[in-house]
């Protein structure tokens, strides 16, 4: 893209703010500048005008879930179709890594957090070894060696460098690298308030990941799909990074969503609370939903099922199972925008760096609940929250370096 070009397209949107600095930049960050605004899709900041309520919800009522009980009842068959299915590299695995160790104290990727004590024991190290657990045991019932699961890993533009790097260097924590592929997630512009998009540096807009549907678009965008196909994978199973005890590919899991024939499977726990702050799956309007702690209503909080147990009580935890070909069908579906207010670094017209002390302006993001919603059919699947659920948001209290580090040595992991 010409200066010109990047001029005109900017003009037409009421953007050309951030070509202020331009004429100070050297040679390779005009480029980099031109090459960014060429890429970024400045359609989103028209949602503004919807307000960050977004879409009303529909009906809510509840969705049954598998519990405990039925799982265990069934889990020798449904480990062994999972692990068959995974032999036959039917299922592939997805990391969702975008993210920075910011709030934890941290100025590395989020992966690359140290948990622990004695030893050295990485965020992504405890993913991948979860990982191994279920290899072996496919190789194990197989009586083979060579079986890996094909193990995608979503970065940002912002860590992935250091992703890589990091991977390299610990030689992928033992995993067969010809195994393992890197795609940066897409990136959406930062607004103020009236929708003025920042620069966070003089020549570089300010972005950020456009939220955690924006995965397989990102995947597709990558030119993974086609190898996706190649290598007959019909089942992906999307998981956050920071929940060190969650399970990946599990096959029990796989095997139950496959003998339900359901388009995606949701790992849940119990709430700890009716007021935990964590999403609920449900129906909405008949389809698969979730709603968000933020906007669950008194009635939907304390709702009681035929059992006189709250109807709304399994909460997600960021693991799902999707079907491939069922993925594809909403890629040409419009999902819809969230429109989030957040503190945004930004450049003031004197060039200086601003670090609000609250919110000025929005983020856009599409989300996974969406998608979801577009899908016709989803397994809730409980797991036991203290053998699978040890997210790691902040680096004290709740949720925290802390409690996943005791979770963890509850559950025999030497740290």
């Amino acid at each position: 893209m010409t200066y010109q070009e990047a001029y005109d397209k900017l003009n037409a949107i009421g953007q050309t703010q951030l070509l202020r600095y331009y004429d100070e930049l050297s040679d390779s960050d005009k480029e980099a500048l031109l090459t960014q605004i060429d890429e970024t899709d400045f359609s989103v900041i028209d949602y503004i005008s919807q307000g960050e309520s977004g879409a009303e919800k529909g009906v809510i009522t509840p969705l049954e879930c598998m519990e405990l009980a039925e799982i265990e009842a069934n889990r020798d068959r449904f480990t062994s179709i999972g692990l068959d299915a995974i032999a036959e590299s039917r299922v592939g695995a997805v990391l969702l890594a975008g993210g920075m160790g910011t709030r934890l104290g941290s100025d590395d990727p989020k992966g690359m957090y140290n948990i622990g004590l004695t030893k050295d024991v990485f965020i992504f190290q405890r993913l991948i070894e979860n990982t191994m657990d279920v290899v072996r045991a496919a190789n194990e019932k197989a009586g083979r060696n060579d079986i890996w699961i094909p193990f995608y890993i979503m970065t940002s533009e912002k860590n992935n460098d250091a992703t890589i790097r990091f991977f390299e260097e610990k030689n992928y924590f033992g995993y067969n690298k010809e195994y393992v592929h890197f795609f940066k997630q897409d990136m959406a512009p930062a607004t103020d308030k009236e929708g003025k998009v920042y620069l966070e540096g003089k020549g570089r807009i300010a972005t950020s990941p456009n939220g955690n549907a924006g995965w397989f678009k990102s995947l597709v965008n990558a030119g993974l799909l086609e190898g996706v196909h190649e290598q007959g994978i019909e089942y992906l199973n999307i998981f956050a990074v920071d929940n060190v005890l969650q399970r990946i590919a599990d096959p029990a899991f796989v095997g139950a969503c496959m003998e339900r024939g359901v388009d995606v499977g949701a790992k849940v726990v119990a709430k700890a609370a009716p007021d935990e702050a964590i999403g609920v799956m449900c129906l909405e309007d008949g389809r698969p939903s979730i709603v968000e702690y933020y906007e669950m209503t008194d009635e939907i909080m304390h709702a009681k099922n035929d059992k006189g147990e709250p109807a709304y009580r399994f909460g997600v935890i960021l693991n799902y199972l999707f079907k491939v070909d069922s993925l594809e069908d909403i890629l040409s579906k419009t999902l819809p925008m969230h429109v989030v207010s957040k503190k945004i670094p930004y450049l003031n017209e004197a060039g200086e760096l601003v670090k609000p002390g609250s919110p000025n302006g929005y983020k856009f993001e599409q989300l996974v609940l969406d998608m979801i919603h577009q899908l016709g059919s989803c397994l809730p699947y409980e797991v036991v929250r203290e053998h699978e659920f040890a997210p790691i948001k902040n680096k004290t209290g709740i949720d925290s370096v802390e409690s996943a580090r005791e979770l963890c040595k509850k559950d025999g992991i030497e740290l």
